[in-house]
């Protein structure tokens, strides 16, 4: 219930956050040129708290927190008093008017910006991409990677933590040719090249495992059983654990590694376990009882809700100036941008399953989880939606941003407003597509409960 309730606040409060930010991009420019606002809505729906400012615009915060909308004075949405005619919508320049719908997105690419110049600024750290195993006849095997290296770039991208290399091969997905390797074993200066051939890589697959399809098992040496970090509301919080406790035992047996406490918290759902565990240099027994999770393959697994201490020798910190931190801040939501294009185009063509496209439920899970996982995790999350959220609405589809934004880029070539005809159609059929994509997004996020 409570995990319920947990993912239904973050999911409130996630969508808030993207579609404020969105909406006060067209107000904010709306008001500066010279445009009479009538209501400024977050949700849809019955409204729940309303005011109004000096000026007459309505603030509302309405029941169904999917969306909102700023209402400008239009006289092709009703009658316009005499003394406000100057002030609609409708009576200013093409310019202005441009300028007005694209401040929504270009605001979702600014708090990108300002989320991950907080990330940046605050340090980035991470686990060093190192092999810890190859599958024999896999791809990875087939290209030459061998256990103890360090994957140091991808097509030609440095790669220095494992979420680098999960990044660069996202990109990839669906693509048919090579994926180039940089690899090296940590102190040495050769770097050697190496190339995996891909055919529509993962088309078709929904949640692909990018490292599994390859052949890849992510580690490095055995670390031991030490907790950097507890989920809350987790087994291992009922447990009593709590970060710096190093599990030397489980059920009288010696654990020597996190590997080997993995797979046996995995294979132990639903089961009552005495662990031996060393605080403060004394040592406590611990009763854990592993939360069974089902998986989509089938089958149930256990799992306790701890993270590892990882050794310092395998992290990588990398620190920014201000400015540096906003250069790469930028270069981070361009690159996001291009990917999430890029996933939309996949997706079209068949590329990238339809059944990876996601709605609000597995939204609202997705930011409930980041924030369990820490409070940066959470903002490169909302960066991310925010990111997702500007491109979808730059789309030339009639009803969103993108679609308004191409009607009167070709009133701005052509010096004629399109014909209300012709987009009134548009609209018809932009509205068609994008009811279409939302119960599909719907539909894949009732399949995943």
């Amino acid at each position: 219930m409570f995990e319920t309730l947990q993912i239904i606040l973050m999911g409130v409060i996630t969508f808030g956050i993207l579609v404020t930010i969105h909406e006060f991009g067209h107000f904010w420019v709306a008001r500066r040129c010279g445009v009479k606002v009538v209501c400024f809505s977050i949700g849809f729906g019955k409204s729940l708290i309303s005011w109004k400012d000096k000026q007459g615009t309505e603030y509302t915060i309405a029941a169904i927190p999917l969306g909102g909308y700023v209402r400008m004075i239009d006289e092709r949405e009703g009658g316009v008093a005499e003394a406000d005619l100057p002030y609609a919508f409708n009576r200013q320049s093409v310019w202005s008017r441009i300028a007005i719908v694209a401040a929504g997105p270009l605001a979702n690419f600014i708090l990108a910006i300002a989320a991950y110049w907080f990330v940046f600024g605050m340090g980035v750290t991470g686990v060093a991409p190192m092999v810890k195993a190859v599958e024999p006849m896999s791809l990875a095997a087939e290209a030459g990677l061998k256990p103890g290296q360090e994957i140091v770039a991808i097509d030609g991208e440095s790669t220095a933590t494992w979420q680098a290399v999960m990044q660069q091969l996202l990109f990839r997905i669906g693509d048919t040719g090579t994926i180039a390797l940089s690899v090296t074993v940590p102190g040495s200066d050769l770097v050697d090249q190496l190339q995996l051939p891909i055919e529509r890589w993962l088309s078709g697959n929904e949640e692909p495992d990018l490292l599994a399809n390859i052949g890849l098992q992510l580690g490095g040496p055995d670390f031991p059983v030490v907790i950097d970090r507890v989920v809350e509301g987790s087994a291992a919080v009922e447990a009593g654990l709590i970060t710096g406790d190093k599990v030397l035992a489980v059920d009288g047996e010696t654990v020597e590694s996190w590997v080997a406490w993995v797979e046996l918290i995995r294979a132990s759902a639903d089961k009552k376990l005495d662990l031996t565990v060393e605080r403060n240099g004394v040592e406590n027994i611990l009763v854990i009882v592993p939360k069974p999770i089902s998986l989509k393959e089938g089958g149930v697994v256990g799992q306790v809700g701890v993270s590892p201490k990882i050794p310092e020798d395998y992290l990588r910190r990398y620190h920014y100036s201000i400015f540096g931190a906003l250069v790469k801040a930028s270069e981070k939501t361009w690159d996001m941008s291009v990917f999430t294009l890029s996933a939309m185009g996949k997706l079209i063509t068949g590329r990238i399953s339809s059944k990876n496209l996601s709605g609000p439920i597995t939204i609202a899970k997705v930011a409930s989880t980041s924030v369990q996982s820490g409070f940066e995790q959470y903002i490169g999350v909302l960066a991310l939606l925010s990111i997702s959220l500007g491109v979808l609405n730059l789309l030339p589809i009639p009803v969103l941003d993108g679609g308004h934004l191409l009607y009167y880029s070709i009133e701005a070539v052509t010096g004629k407003p399109v014909p209300e005809k012709v987009q009134l159609v548009g609209t018809q059929l932009g509205l068609a597509v994008v009811l279409g994509v939302m119960i599909l997004a719907f539909y894949n996020d009732i399949m995943r409960l």
